[in-house]
């Protein structure tokens, strides 16, 4: 007869050395993405030190600039104006995205009705479509939220449609002979199977949000960070341009880096359990 004693401690054994194996290979990826950036900031130096032209700087200018403008405060005041529409376009753009792509997922007339228009929406060229709305909502905030309801709601709702319909067919099968109720099967069994993917779509809906904002105040409305880009190519201040630009791209990876953290954390221990 096996010792349960040793068993445990074997199960206990492979599970240390599991997490120790996972926390290994963070420590390596984090280091390669340290690498990857030290790299393309040394490149981009060294370019910026060549002097090709006087509009791409080297990569020290931009980032001493970018300190000055945030210790003089240009950074607070420009994104005083751009996160409330960015905020309330990705709040439409989570729940209306979310919701629309798992009606279309459970209701073939939804299907046929909703998805040739979320992919005409998806493959438009977006950046002719802003100006438009200039006609339709003038130069306010509603433009730069229509904006980005267009460039993240179909990515959220397409990606959420496709969870719902690989939902497995034996775990359908499954709730059925259990005699599960409609709800309770879409409750406990389609949600949970799409979750991976709706969160995936909502990864690409947020970024789809900030390139909204970004093209939103760079051809409708002059304000926000678009204005600070804008104004500083005009002016010549190619340093305190590129800083705007990596401002509004450092953002994006934080709330990109952190939502990414939370899905892996959040599946990893679906899968562990």
């Amino acid at each position: 007869m096996s010792d349960p004693t040793s068993a445990m401690t074997s199960s206990g054994g492979a599970v240390v050395t599991g997490e120790a194996e996972v926390s290994s290979s963070s420590r390596s990826t984090f280091l390669w993405r340290l690498a990857s950036f030290a790299l393309a900031f040394g490149l981009w130096e060294l370019v910026g030190r060549i002097e090709i032209s006087l509009a791409f700087p080297p990569a020290s200018a931009v980032m001493r600039a970018f300190f000055e403008m945030t210790a003089s405060g240009e950074f607070f005041a420009s994104y005083a104006d751009s996160l409330p529409p960015l905020l309330v376009g990705l709040f439409i753009t989570i729940v209306g995205g979310v919701s629309i792509g798992v009606a279309v997922g459970l209701a073939r007339t939804a299907e046929w009705f909703f998805v040739p228009v979320l992919v005409i929406f998806q493959t438009a060229p977006v950046s002719a479509i802003i100006p438009l709305l200039t006609y339709v909502y003038g130069i306010d905030d509603r433009s730069k939220i229509v904006a980005i309801v267009i460039l993240g709601l179909p990515l959220v709702a397409l990606n959420s449609y496709k969870g719902i319909q690989a939902t497995s067919p034996s775990l359908l099968a499954m709730a059925r002979s259990f005699m599960t109720s409609r709800l309770d099967t879409i409750r406990l069994v389609i949600l949970p199977s799409a979750s991976e993917m709706i969160f995936a779509g909502l990864r690409l809906g947020v970024s789809g949000a900030f390139i909204g904002i970004v093209l939103a105040e760079l051809l409708i409305t002059p304000t926000g960070i678009g204005d600070l880009i804008t104004y500083n190519r005009s002016i010549a201040r190619y340093d305190k341009m590129f800083a705007a630009i990596v401002s509004i791209l450092a953002l994006a990876a934080v709330t990109l880096g952190l939502m990414q953290s939370l899905e892996t954390r959040l599946f990893r221990t679906e899968k562990r359990t």
